[in-house]
């Protein structure tokens, strides 16, 4: 099951200059993006983009550390963990929000947003305008495949 929800999250259609065309990301592909990325991490991050297709994008992320918080106003998240653990915080409200680009928001910390423990093999969303931070304990790390849909 976990096998055919990663597929059908990770197929796509890439635009190029002759029109759509089809894009597949293996999952032997991504089982080794963890010892790629991790030489590629910069203060706690590394995040790659894979596909640009108009209103959603695809990227490959390793975080070493934990995030700011974050809401994006007009996108919505779905991620594919697919190695590591973090805590996901979801909900609440971001601690010292500032607009950093138009239509998005970072803070310092979330309050008042549920804790939620990530693993290999989880998917999840954020629908636009909802807080959410990321944190990846000392020592551990957590690679992804994010998908940004707009709304």
């Amino acid at each position: 099951m976990k096998f055919v929800m990663t597929a059908l999250l990770l197929a796509g259609f890439a635009r190029s200059a002759d029109g759509p065309s089809f894009a597949l990301w293996k999952a032997a592909d991504l089982k080794g993006m963890a010892k790629e990325l991790a030489p590629k991490v910069k203060n706690g991050i590394f995040n790659e983009p894979l596909a640009n297709m108009g209103n959603y994008t695809f990227a490959r992320i390793m975080r070493t550390a934990d995030g700011t918080a974050e809401v994006h106003e007009t996108m919505a998240d779905i991620v594919v963990v697919e190695s590591g653990e973090a805590t996901l915080v979801a909900g609440g409200t971001v601690v010292d929000g500032k607009e950093t680009q138009p239509h998005e928001i970072r803070g310092s910390g979330i309050t008042g947003g549920k804790e939620n423990k990530i693993g290999p093999g989880d998917v999840f969303t954020i629908p636009a305008k909802m807080p959410h931070q990321m944190k990846v304990a000392a020592g551990k790390q957590v690679t992804y495949v994010a998908i940004k849909v707009a709304q």
